[in-house]
């Protein structure tokens, strides 16, 4: 979701996010690493108090609290292992992918590694943009180095213990897996080590392995949370249980901004369980009543009982017909331009395409609810939920509690998905949370309060991909060359009124929008782009712009493939000349494996194609697909994926996947977001559609195999899967698909 940002310039837009949390001027939350390491416990020895004789070492050296092992790495008397992650984990497997990194370079026993979530801590900030951030895919990217550096320090400095307690030369020993080991037969576990060597300055520079010496980084491997998330033991954000606690839920206005103009609580106090019922500020201007109870079925059974009349008069009632016919007349006018080519060619080209593409608005749907639970002291706040970015939400929470940073503890645990919703520039979700827990506390119950919503609240109130319209006209020779191509992109802007938009909107254009477009293909384009606001939120969702820019793109190319008689594999190959030998080398791959061009079909099949790049790795896709009863069927997806070194196989196959899947999603009738007179249409998985075992294909995933550092794998296996699956039914009907989801019609 970030990934086009200059890293330069994400500390200063941490700075302003923060000062327009805080509503005051206010430096970033840096606590000194003595502070980090000894009062949060986190330490390499077995013993939390031993981080103190580090940080006394490590005071000379320049290191930043993210390069030093304290925070990251604790070793238990027993050998095992513990791995504190910078990220979420949210199902894209960092808590094991990370892990496997530092452990590579600690020489570990995997068999003894475990791994869990860090706080809002500076140490745990992403070592390139310097806020806490999970997103853009740039979680084994970012810290890739930084885990490696890691594992090599905290080796190096049990390294130096073993030569101490030995008396011997640190060049006549070496490790192997949790076990250092020396001249004569000496030999010691690592935690026999740790207390010793924590109190060991930390080295500034380390040698890393060759890669060719990996023995657990490249190697596919089971996830450490496998275990736990099958046999149901895994503890989410939701499942925060603290003693006394109690929980909140929302009534929300069916109109996004509305207000309250009459609330009767009485009935819902009224409700066993029921400890206060509390009107409330929501995200964008609305209002709310939050009912506070014993536990969700009091607090939802209260929550229904309250009688509420809402006043929507200075709010846009948005009506997803109304928004079409809007679009359609922006998509004529002119409006900014993020491209600028010639477009004379147009008039004498020997063949033109025109096209229209619609895309919904989306849900992120994730399958664990948004939650938050906070406790709240008289100078201190503690914070549990699953967030994708725990500084910023650390700052929104101080904001509303009247508290600094610095008093304000956000204890990272794992979600459920998320896919975007779990970080909003906003943190909607934490502010409302903190709101309620004040107002509970105000109300005498000075005890956590647990905030959830319901997957209908979260589907009818929260916030969506944008829906975007494109409209293309494109004039090409006999041959394929594109002469030019005119292009319109219509969409509300994600980042404008943010404090992202200072470098992510420029000259009127969001970049999140045109994300995707043109890049590979040397196409003279021009592009406009018009960014209506309307009375929906919008955010990122998995893969961002890529979502609607890869299908457009790659269904377009297909289209001239098709009206100059050329193999789409070949003609898209042609295109990417000499200049693009990571698409080159996806694309090849997925074809080689799956048979493409050489394997006979089922009668009533055909190929569909499509590679698109996002986050710096490549998917290709060749997809098998069919119409049965008037519907598209996916029956074989075969990928080819370039992410430059694969950490983990294993998580990358998955990850690919399950960004498929949601791409399948998209495909499916009723998969998408309508309004009617301002009020979300749907509500729940029974009218909105998502992928299901029945509709999943035979799939297979390829790696091309690379050497070079790791890019990110969690949302670029998303893009292509529509467009590959829309050009297969393409084939079979002639007729383009021009919308998610697919309309035969």
């Amino acid at each position: 979701m970030l990934h086009n940002i200059d890293p330069a310039d994400l500390p200063r837009a941490l700075q302003r996010l923060v000062t327009h949390a805080r509503g005051t001027p206010a430096a970033l939350p840096r606590r000194s690493f003595l502070k980090l390491a000894g009062a949060s416990g986190l330490a390499l020895g077995a013993f939390p108090h031993v981080a103190l004789g580090q940080t006394a070492g490590a005071a000379a050296t320049t290191l930043k609290p993210t390069q030093q092992p304290s925070a990251f790495v604790q070793i238990a008397r027993n050998g095992e292992v513990m791995v504190t992650i910078n990220r979420l984990e949210f199902g894209q497997g960092v808590n094991t992918g990370l892990p496997m990194i530092l452990a590579e370079e600690l020489d570990a026993d995997w068999s003894l590694v475990r791994s869990r979530h860090g706080t809002n801590d500076v140490a745990y900030a992403d070592p390139l943009f310097g806020i806490h951030l999970t997103g853009g895919s740039h979680t084994i990217k970012n810290s890739y180095t930084q885990y490696r550096e890691l594992g090599a320090r905290a080796r190096a400095m049990l390294l130096n213990a073993a030569a101490a307690q030995w008396k011997v030369d640190v060049a006549t020993l070496r490790t192997r897996a949790g076990t250092v080991l020396g001249p004569r037969g000496l030999k010691t576990g690592y935690g026999e080590l740790a207390e010793a060597a924590m109190a060991l300055p930390v080295p500034e520079k380390v040698t890393l392995k060759d890669p060719k010496d990996f023995r657990i980084i490249g190697r596919p491997t089971q996830r450490l949370d496998a275990q736990a998330k099958t046999s149901g033991k895994q503890d989410f954000g939701i499942d925060v249980h603290l003693p006394g606690q109690l929980t909140a839920v929302v009534a929300r206005p069916p109109v996004f901004g509305s207000s309250l103009a009459l609330v009767d609580d009485s009935a819902a106090r009224a409700v066993k369980g029921v400890k206060a019922v509390l009107r409330v500020p929501l995200d964008g201007g609305g209002e709310g009543v939050a009912v506070v109870a014993e536990g969700y079925w009091q607090a939802t059974q209260g929550r229904d009982a309250l009688k509420l009349e809402w006043d929507a008069s200075k709010v846009e009632k948005v009506d997803s017909e109304k928004q079409l016919a809007q679009y359609r007349e922006l998509a004529g006018q002119p409006g900014p331009r993020k491209l600028d080519a010639d477009m004379a060619p147009l008039a004498t080209a020997p063949q033109q395409i025109e096209a229209e593409f619609i895309f919904p608005y989306l849900a992120h749907a994730a399958m664990e609810p948004l939650n938050c639970t906070v406790r709240l002291g008289d100078n201190r706040a503690e914070i549990w939920m699953g967030s994708q970015s725990a500084g910023l939400d650390a700052a929104a929470a101080a904001k509303v509690l009247g508290f600094t940073p610095e008093q304000v503890v956000v204890n990272v645990l794992m979600a459920g998905g998320g896919f975007g919703r779990r970080f909003s520039s906003t943190s909607d979700v934490v502010v409302e949370a903190c709101a309620i827990a004040k107002a509970a506390r105000t109300a005498g119950l000075d005890v956590p309060v647990r905030t959830v919503w319901s997957r209908e609240d979260d589907m009818k109130g929260g916030y969506y991909r944008p829906m975007h319209l494109h409209r293309a006209k494109i004039g090409f020779d006999d041959k394929g060359k594109v002469l030019a191509w005119d292009h319109v992109i219509v969409a509300q802007s994600i980042l404008t009124g943010t404090v992202f938009a200072a470098f992510q909107v420029k000259d009127g254009i969001d970049a999140s929008a045109t994300e995707g477009m043109l890049t590979p293909y040397p196409l003279p384009m021009r592009l406009t782009v018009h960014h209506p606001k309307l009375n929906v939120p919008v955010l990122w969702w998995r893969s961002v712009g890529s979502t609607h820019t890869a299908f457009v793109m790659e269904t377009l190319l297909d289209d001239i493939a098709r009206a100059t008689k050329q193999d789409p594999v070949a003609y898209r190959m042609a295109l990417f000349g000499d200049s693009h030998p990571r698409h080159r080398a996806a694309l090849q791959l997925a074809v080689d494996r799956s048979g493409y061009g050489k394997a006979k079909l089922s009668a009533g099949r055909a190929w569909g194609v499509a590679v698109h790049e996002s986050f710096d790795s490549v998917v290709a896709y060749v997809v098998e697909a069919s119409i049965k009863d008037g519907q598209p069927v996916l029956h074989r997806v075969t990928s080819g994926v370039h992410c430059n070194l694969a950490v983990n196989p294993r998580s990358i196959e998955a990850q690919v996947q399950g960004a498929a899947v949601m791409g399948l999603s998209t495909c499916l009738p009723g998969s998408a977001i309508t309004l009617k007179d301002g009020i979300v249409e749907q509500s729940n998985f029974g009218d909105f559609t998502v992928a299901r075992i029945t509709d999943m294909p035979e799939f297979a995933v390829h790696i091309v195999p690379s050497a070079d550092p790791p890019t990110g794998i969690g949302e670029p296996g998303l893009p292509p899967l529509a467009p590959a699956f829309a050009n297969a039914i393409a084939q079979l009907t002639g007729k383009p698909l021009r919308q998610l989801p697919f309309n035969l019609a």
